[in-house]
């Protein structure tokens, strides 16, 4: 049997499973200077990893969807309505406070996570012969990954850190039921390595990319929110290795493959350098959008001084987060394929 890679192996270990061992890496041999760069460059680093990646990776979706022509045509009613129900659903909720609306999209794009480390899993799973008890195994090891630190977020001391703002998410401090997880978390991920050693000696076969996905994803979402308490590499490891990989599966699964008079944009970029228009293109939009956020909302790094937009926030902010709130429903419906 082959390795099921979704591009090549070299560029599948670089962009999409790479990442997360590449930021631990980093952060296991600098960790001594993060308080420091951190305080120095915090600009830079809210530049590169908020803008440049977090966001950025939201309008790749944009290359899956309503760039490409007959894509746009066949689910023209969805991707129309889809805006307008997230712009709605975020007025509605603004009106009961910011600390709401915040909330909820946190608990939704915390579920958008974890759902794409299991569809990269999935992906990586395809060529394997299923069984009920092979796929509740890897199903229960992806899900324990990203399931048991979010429970530790929510049932542990304080966080340095935030998904979006202060107090988004329920919290209960319970020792007791840390450690109840943790051992339910412990004897989940031992199951299955022991599974996959036997499957793996039985069929003579290791698939190396599923099982480094999930390796990787228990190691960065452990580090990041359980073992480090640190802002900077809380946001290093989520944002990188949910970003980076997100971009590079809709390059390769999408901009490599779109040719033909119904392209759409993809025309355009197949006569440059696609990866550089590509990139290109999403920094712009990106930084667009958080130059909006800065002068409209935070006035963090930008403002305009001589203009006051307090009293429009419930319309301002719910319009600013249509297109991430947007991508996480489409995510949903847009990586779904036939069982065949």
């Amino acid at each position: 049997m082959k390795q099921p890679w979704i591009h090549k192996a070299k560029t599948d270990l670089i962009f999409i499973i790479g990442p997360s061992f590449f930021v631990l890496a980093i952060i296991f041999l600098f960790q001594d200077y993060i308080t420091e760069v951190e305080n120095k460059y915090s600009f830079y680093t809210w530049l590169f990893l908020i803008v440049f990646i977090d966001v950025a990776h939201v309008y790749a979706t944009l290359f899956k969807t309503y760039f490409v022509a007959d894509e746009f045509r066949k689910n023209k009613e969805r991707l129309l309505l889809l805006p307008a129900i997230c712009f709605a659903i975020g007025i509605i909720l603004f009106s009961f406070g910011s600390l709401v609306f915040w909330s909820f999209l946190a608990y939704v794009a915390v579920f958008h996570f974890i759902r794409q480390q299991y569809g990269f899993m999935r992906l990586y799973a395809r060529t394997e012969e299923k069984t009920r008890l092979s796929v509740c195994i890897d199903n229960c090891a992806i899900y324990a990954s990203t399931g048991y630190p979010m429970l530790y977020w929510f049932f542990s001391s304080e966080r340095k850190f935030n998904w979006f703002v202060e107090n988004e998410f329920f919290r209960f401090h319970n020792t007791f039921l840390l450690e109840v997880l943790f051992w339910i978390y412990v004897i989940i991920i031992t199951i299955y390595v022991i599974y996959t050693v036997y499957k793996s000696i039985t069929n003579r076969f290791f698939n190396v990319p599923k099982n480094a996905i999930i390796l990787g994803t228990a190691l960065s979402w452990y580090f990041g929110i359980v073992y480090f308490n640190d802002d900077l590499i809380f946001t290093l490891l989520n944002v990188v290795s949910h970003g980076i990989p997100y971009m590079a599966l809709v390059y390769f699964r999408e901009i490599e493959n779109k040719t033909g008079s119904n392209s759409g944009v993809f025309n355009y970029l197949k006569s440059y350098n696609a990866i550089l228009v590509y990139i290109l293109i999403l920094l712009v939009i990106a930084f667009t959008e958080e130059f909006l956020w800065e002068i409209l909302v935070w006035n963090d790094n930008f403002s305009l001084k001589t203009y006051d937009f307090s009293s429009w926030q419930f319309v301002i902010v719910p319009l600013l987060t249509v297109p991430q709130f947007t991508h996480y429903l489409l995510d949903g419906f847009i990586w779904k394929s036939k069982k065949s």
